[in-house]
């Protein structure tokens, strides 16, 4: 059983940070989960999930939802600079950040911690841990591309929120299972929905 750390910022992409946290519970290790006020009301706007930032009510809503077991899950609050995964004293197995704003970006790539998102990012990047970040976000302006590229640089993956077609989906599920199961497969873990390019 692994730890793992999930941030999930404002920017469009909510069915993308719940089926990264679906898939880290499910394959039974622990999701540390802390979701910004922007990340929060993108989740209400696409997912119908109106979390409100308190860690116990949230946890419930997840579970119940996404029926997620109590123990494979971890709230921590964005504002807590505190909680142990602001340290890299505590071993994590890396973070995504699903989806990445541009501005949380900008943040974890110039040394930035507004909060515990960032925070926890910057932890990942010192002590050379995987750092996922996967922005949404068209197009991209010449700042995010250099952002993008110092966070490349620094050790992290940036893994857009780009499905592919090849395996003709079928529905939106499908799109959204291709995008998370290559984050989950970066975390090291093997996600049932990867499906492989056999070829032509």
């Amino acid at each position: 059983m692994n730890k793992y750390i999930l941030g999930i910022s404002g920017g469009s992409g909510a069915l993308y940070s719940l089926a990264v946290l679906k898939g880290i519970c499910d394959s039974g290790n622990i999701c540390y989960l802390t979701t910004s006020g922007p990340g929060r009301r993108v989740l209400s706007l696409e997912a119908g999930l109106n979390l409100t930032g308190n860690p116990a009510s949230d946890k419930k809503i997840l579970k119940d939802n996404l029926s997620i077991d109590d123990e494979k899950l971890e709230l921590v609050d964005e504002n807590d600079v505190g909680a142990t995964i602001a340290s890299g004293s505590f071993r994590t197995k890396g973070m995504a950040i699903v989806p990445c704003s541009t501005g949380t970006l900008g943040s974890i790539a110039n040394g930035i911690s507004r909060g515990l998102i960032e925070r926890a990012a910057d932890v990942c990047l010192k002590e050379r841990r995987t750092l996922i970040v996967v922005p949404r976000e068209t197009p991209y302006s010449l700042i995010h591309l250099e952002n993008m590229t110092k966070l490349t640089k620094a050790g992290a993956i940036v893994l857009p929120a780009s499905p592919g077609f090849y395996n003709l989906p079928k529905n939106i599920d499908e799109l959204v299972n291709m995008v998370s199961s290559r984050v989950l497969e970066k975390l090291g873990i093997v996600s049932s929905n990867l499906k492989e390019w056999k070829g032509t």
